[in-house]
């Protein structure tokens, strides 16, 4: 057995050597406290606790665990040793399957997002959870979580170009973490001390006439599923999630009014949200596939709606860029001085209010097109005012939606426009 006569060092630990023999090596900084090397030729390494008598007790390999982590957890061992407990039972317990993140993540939706939230909170978290964490910690337990690897999560959503959610995730993770340790389930979170991945600043980003163009291009090139998608976020001014999961069940296009009731359960605010639909929006709905059979409208598979929209979103701003330097390069200007801005796919909503706007649409409408639990009308009036502006959101949408036309047309004025395999003439309100 190689002997030190200084406690472990991580510069110590990465020189020692395997052999042809496994080596035990003890740490003169903590007794009982054991840095194990495989023979050769794996020559894995690893942290050990033999402590009183007691079965070696694993910690863990060196490559999950840092020297310091290591040498806690060992002191936690021992402890429970001296207190009567019996650590390699713990341990097998809380590697059994209740344990795996996806489980833990599925008995806090249960018990706590579920139990405690509206229905449209714990449809957000739940997307999230499964968007964002569920697919990254699969098959991991939860005791195995590190601060790095929550670190890293976060850092990758940053570098998509999604720190508003990144922060959103963090507050998650935490109250995650929280949950996890009032019922025992963690002893400490690996949340401690981890600050916000980003400084979240009011979004003031509208698309230009010619973004929106380039957008409404591009989702024709990418094609179904998203393509479609995409325009009709810019088209109804919904959100993201309630135009991803909207079913056809939802909608009635076949009435002197067609509309589009989003049930409360889907609406952010909790109310039940009538969205009128105008030709445009009525084209594209119709011209989507049904798969499988299904209610949804956007769905690959006929059972969930779609998922992926960073690699989408990223495919159409690549797709935008490269139409707009094509338009440069015709025009004869340099093609590499053509850039846009950065921006998320709920600026379609911000932008869609904007043009609305300009059109002459007044502010209580536009909030009432967006469906905004608070806007310009407050107080009592807010309290007894009950009606549904369904007329005013129709001449909205129908002027937003000309405006659109406008800009999307293959020629400066025309009445006629391409949507891919249909054209849509111009109609009034």
């Amino acid at each position: 057995m190689t002997k030190l006569k200084s406690p472990f060092t991580a510069k110590m630990v990465e020189a020692v050597q395997a052999t042809d023999k496994r080596q035990e090596i003890p740490d003169p900084g903590l007794r009982g406290f054991y840095l194990i090397v495989q023979p050769l030729p794996g020559g894995a390494k690893s942290w050990a606790v033999r402590y009183r008598g007691k079965p070696k007790y694993t910690v863990g390999s060196v490559a999950a665990w840092k020297l310091a982590d290591a040498r806690k957890e060992a002191g936690r061992i021992m402890r429970a040793y001296d207190e009567g407990g019996d650590p390699r039972a713990e341990k097998k317990e809380a590697n059994s399957d209740d344990n795996l993140t996806e489980n833990v993540l599925d008995e806090f939706l249960k018990r706590h997002v579920k139990a405690k939230n509206k229905d449209r909170t714990a449809y957000d978290v739940e997307n999230t959870i499964n968007r964002e964490i569920r697919p990254k910690w699969k098959g991991k337990m939860i005791t195995a979580i590190r601060r790095r690897d929550v670190v890293n999560l976060l850092d990758d959503m940053v570098d998509r170009g999604v720190p508003t959610m990144a922060v959103r995730t963090y507050a998650l993770l935490k109250k995650f973490f929280n949950w996890c340790v009032e019922r025992g389930i963690l002893e400490v979170s690996p949340m401690g001390g981890l600050k916000p991945p980003a400084t979240v600043e009011a979004r003031d980003r509208v698309l230009s006439d010619n973004e929106l163009r380039w957008a409404w291009l591009a989702a024709d090139q990418i094609g179904w599923p998203f393509g479609p998608l995409f325009k009709m976020l810019a088209v109804t001014a919904q959100r993201k999630e309630e135009v991803a999961g909207a079913s056809r069940s939802e909608f009635d296009l076949r009435a002197k009014e067609p509309v589009w009731v989003i049930p409360p359960a889907r609406a952010k605010n909790g109310r039940e949200h009538r969205v009128p639909v105008t030709p445009l929006a009525i084209s594209l709905i119709e011209s989507l596939p049904v798969i499988s059979e299904s209610s949804f409208l956007f769905t690959t598979n006929g059972e969930t709606t779609v998922g992926g929209f960073s690699k989408a979103k990223e495919r159409l701003d690549a797709t935008m860029l490269k139409i707009a330097r094509s338009e440069a390069r015709e025009r004869g200007d340099d093609p590499d001085e053509v850039k846009i801005a950065p921006w998320v796919l709920h600026d379609f909503r911000r932008t869609a209010a904007s043009g609305m706007a300009a059109q002459g649409v007044q502010p209580h409408v536009i909030e009432a097109v967006l469906n905004h639990k608070s806007g310009t009308i407050k107080g009592v009036a807010a309290v007894y005012n009950r009606y549904d502006y369904d007329q005013e959101k129709k001449g909205a949408l129908l002027r937003w939606e000309r405006h659109i036309k406008k800009i999307i047309a293959a020629e400066p004025d025309s009445n006629v426009i391409s949507f891919g395999k249909f054209t849509l003439r111009e109609t009034g309100e």
